[in-house]
Order: C-alpha cells, then structure tokens, then sequence
C-alpha cells in the first residue's frame, strides 16, 4: 500500500495520502486497491476522530491512469460486484470515505480530474487551493463518472453539474466554490485541514460520530429523520462524554473525552 498510499493516525486524527506523486496520483488498479484498503483500516479506528485526505506532489489527483487501463490494468475487474456494501471496488474509493464514522477532510490542490473529483466528493469537507483545476473528464473517454459520484454529488448545483459532465471542459476553483463543488478556498489546504481535524478532534467523539449518522440520514423521510435525532440525543445525553462537556464548558477546561 505505501507506494500508492501512506497513512498514519496522531492524536486520533488520520493523515491519508495518495502517495504516488510522480504521476500526479493517477489511479491504477494499485492505488484503487490501496484506498479501499486504508479505508477498510481506518474503519476499525476506535480511537479515529477525523480523517484528512490529500496527495503528495503537485496535485491532488490526475484521475484514471488510461496508460495502465489501455495496458489492461484493470482487465478482470467486475464492477457489477458489489463487493463493499452497496458499492463496487471503484466506488468504494470514493463512497467509502461516507461510510467511515468520523469526518473527512479532503485538501485539495494542483488538479483534481475524473475520479479525483468523485474521491473528494466522499469527504465531508472540501478544501481546495484557488489555483486548483477541476475536470469531470470521463465523458471526454467515451465513459461516465461511475465511481459514486451521481451519489455523492447531491449538493452540488446540478445545471453546473450538468454542464462539466456533458462537456467534460476544466473549470476553476471559483467557479467551483460558487457551485458548491468544494467548501472553501485556502492558501494552504493541507494545513488548514489538519488544524481543522485536530479542532473536530477535540469535540466529543459521541457527539461528531452522531452527527455524521444524522447527516446520512437526511433524504430519508422527515418523520424518520426526526425520529432519529431524538433517539440520538437521548444516547448522547446518557453518555460519559456529554456529561464531561458541560462539566469541562462549566469548569472552563479542556475536556478528556473518551474515544468510542
């Protein structure tokens, strides 16, 4: 995995990234198998309080390697196989990241084509660098985005979406930003991101951990969301860490929270 993708956990705060610079973090049939796999190994994190997703060099991620597909890289992949969950081994890489139970930080930077645009999609948080260049490219090869995108994109204006699909042409972070494509626009996204995970790291674990189910939860009927945030907040407000919140606010303390 650590040719493609390199990981560590600090302070429960997991720093992931697309580890093959060299070739502006192209996708091959390694690095799918890489990110569904520090996925997989982040999901068993009981001590996980957030996750930041970047790539090393200079991009975030030129999409698909077509070199290595035309090679027949991906030769023998089935993605008719739902072999994680509801999702297939490319969707995972970026679907995945909704599945994992804390927050997701994606800082962004250089180029972020075809499936990199669908990779930072899955995080809940989108940061990008201002002179980023964004492209859903796939289109332009005669295929469609197909790695959760059209699930993951719900946010996002969709005539803007229409538009970058059909045409496939490059648009900048600006344009990106007004369409609701990423979050916020930073000088440096990386480190924004980190200081951002390590202030969602000092929230109460219980508290963030809930909260991301809710957000899951939000196109499901009202009557089922609403129900789902009382049974919640009735959890939360027998818990450990709810009542070391208000003692630490009360006290004006840092608070020691306990990991899930």
């Amino acid at each position: 995995m650590q040719d493609r993708v390199t990981m560590t956990v600090t302070d429960g705060v997991a720093d992931v990234r697309l580890a093959r610079g060299e070739k502006l973090n192209a996708i091959d049939r390694a690095m799918f198998d890489a990110l569904a796999g520090a996925i997989d190994a982040l999901s068993s994190h009981t001590d996980l309080r957030a996750v930041v997703v970047s790539g090393e060099g200079d991009g975030f991620c030129s999409g698909l390697d077509m070199a290595a597909m035309a090679g027949g890289d991906l030769a023998g992949l089935d993605l008719s196989a739902r072999t994680h969950g509801p999702a297939n081994l490319v969707q995972q890489v970026a679907w995945g990241w909704r599945t994992l139970p804390v927050p997701v930080i994606a800082a962004v930077h250089g180029v972020a084509f075809g499936g990199a645009t669908q990779i930072m999609a899955g995080a809940d948080i989108r940061l990008a660098h201002p002179a980023t260049r964004f492209a859903i490219r796939e289109v332009h090869w005669g295929i469609v985005p197909d790695m959760g995108g059209f699930a993951l994109w719900r946010g996002v204006r969709e005539d803007c979406l229409r538009e970058w699909v059909y045409t496939a042409r490059e648009f900048d972070a600006v344009e990106a930003q007004a369409a609701g494509f990423v979050t916020r626009l930073v000088e440096d996204p990386r480190a924004e991101a980190q200081a951002l995970a390590a202030k969602i790291a000092g929230r109460s674990p219980d508290a963030v951990r809930s909260a991301k189910r809710l957000f899951a939860a939000m196109g499901s009927a009202p009557e089922d969301v609403l129900t789902k945030e009382s049974a919640e907040q009735l959890a939360l407000m027998q818990g450990a860490n709810h009542r070391e919140a208000v003692r630490a606010n009360m006290e004006r303390r840092p608070p020691v929270f306990r990991d899930v």
